[in-house]
């Protein structure tokens, strides 16, 4: 039987606590995205097209164990909770994962570097599940109050655009600072700088949350848990609508750095827009909680999503005006962070709408699986943005791209993004749990606790 403690409003110091922990991940995951390909091919030397396979083979590996680990974590019993303790276990090996990643030798081979960068990427990517899926989970555990979680959510994301800030705008101005003209150099140090932090962080949010829905560790067969999963109807709409998020986020950040050298001609301009995208988040993160006062959270994400995808596409026919660009990018990232808060919202209300429906509380299952179709949507995502730059003869470097790279990187930004939100839009259709739905779900169960 799942205990529940009476809701209660969280304190603010929890909140920010539990933020903390996303804004350690981001610092790691924003990298990945944003910088990650840029590195391996112009500072490291590797081929895009391996980068683009390698992210998609990597990737799709780490998807396959996202679920695993949240079967692992429904299993686990300590006085701290279900999946607080892997916040204290794992916050070290995690940092010691993003410093490899930005250590590649620069005296190896090109066959070597391409082995180390596949072996320390891979080494990664497996720390951030193992820390993340149990940190992503306790969202569904800290509070069942619908408004306390979207309030919990938006902290999470405000914190988690702050490490994203760490992460990236800051990345390159450190590593210049740090290595001077030695490239790889600025960027270990960078890393290192960056990854110390998020470890900090992560013990934080371990000392300052709480896990108030407790429920017995599962004991049933792992493919048991699997078949009840698939059997959840709102897990399938949320899991196109996690596809679709991503996949707007990765195309669109993995493509900025392009976008700003070789489209606006200027690469010292990628502060301007990356700084614009954080502003962005941050706006977006704090709007949802007030945008959903009163107002139901499925329309709320329609209609931001819509915007989101219309202004994205909007960028494609636009002159290359910094002004205009800049406010273009601070528009489609507040509306995309709305979105994006709102989906880690469902996913919880996901794992209560499995308790209600099935009898059995899956929340890491749930979340492992969600995260698992996160991660395919960042390997497929990863690997269109490197095929495409292949395939379309980018050159590395190059003052100049031929015409239809350069067509490439602009759609990579601004069309594709934009197609992809709106296919959230009509995703959205079949998602059934609404706000009044939630409460009723909530109400039951407590009524069916009361009586046994």
């Amino acid at each position: 039987m799942t205990q529940r403690l009476l809701p209660q409003r969280l304190s603010v110091k929890e909140k920010v606590g539990y933020g903390l922990g996303d804004m350690a991940s981001h610092i790691g995951l924003d990298n990945v995205i944003i910088f990650l390909t840029f590195y391996y091919t112009d500072v490291v030397g590797l081929p895009a097209v391996f980068i683009g396979t390698m992210f998609l083979l990597a990737r799709i590996g780490d998807a396959v164990i996202d679920p695993v680990m949240g079967l692992l974590a429904d299993r686990t019993s300590s006085r701290w909770g279900k999946f607080r303790p892997y916040l204290l276990w794992l916050a070290v090996p995690f940092g010691v994962s993003c410093m490899l990643t930005y250590a590649v030798p620069e005296s190896l081979s090109l066959g070597a570097k391409m082995v180390f960068a596949t072996v320390t990427y891979c080494f990664m990517m497996l720390m951030y599940t193992a820390i993340n899926i149990p940190y992503c989970s306790m969202g569904a555990v800290i509070t069942a109050d619908n408004e306390q979680r979207i309030s919990l959510q938006s902290y999470r994301f405000f914190l988690a655009t702050v490490g994203g800030a760490l992460s990236t705008f800051f990345m390159l101005p450190l590593a210049q600072y740090l290595g001077g003209d030695d490239k790889l150099m600025g960027y270990r140090w960078a890393m290192a700088i960056m990854a110390t932090a998020a470890i900090v962080m992560f013990l934080v949010c371990f000392w300052t949350t709480r896990e108030r829905i407790q429920a017995k560790p599962s004991h049933a067969h792992f493919m048991a848990d699997l078949r009840d999963l698939w059997q959840n109807d709102q897990w399938r709409v949320v899991a196109v609508l996690v596809l679709t998020n991503i996949a707007f986020g990765v195309i669109r950040l993995g493509a900025l750095m392009y976008y700003v050298t070789y489209a606006l001609g200027d690469a010292t301009l990628f502060s301007w827009l990356l700084g614009a995208h954080i502003a962005g988040k941050g706006a977006g993160s704090a709007l949802s909680k007030v945008l959903t006062r009163g107002r139901s959270k499925i329309t709320v994400f329609a209609w931001a999503a819509m915007m989101a995808g219309a202004l994205s596409i909007a960028i494609f026919f636009m002159p290359p005006s910094l002004a205009l660009l800049v406010g273009m990018m601070f528009l489609v990232s507040t509306f995309y962070q709305i979105t994006t808060t709102l989906m880690w919202v469902m996913m919880a209300d996901v794992a209560d709408y499995g308790e209600w429906k099935q009898g059995k509380r899956m929340d890491g299952t749930i979340f492992s699986t969600l995260l698992a179709v996160l991660k395919m949507g960042m390997a497929i995502s990863g690997a269109i943005v490197g095929w495409t730059l292949g395939l379309s003869g980018y050159v590395p470097h190059a003052a100049e791209q031929n015409p239809q790279a350069l067509f490439s990187i602009i759609a990579l930004f601004s069309l594709v993004p934009g197609v992809l939100s709106f296919i959230s839009v009509i995703a959205l259709r079949w998602y059934r749990l609404t706000d009044a739905t939630m409460s009723d779900i909530n109400l039951h169960k407590a009524v069916l606790q009361g009586d046994n």
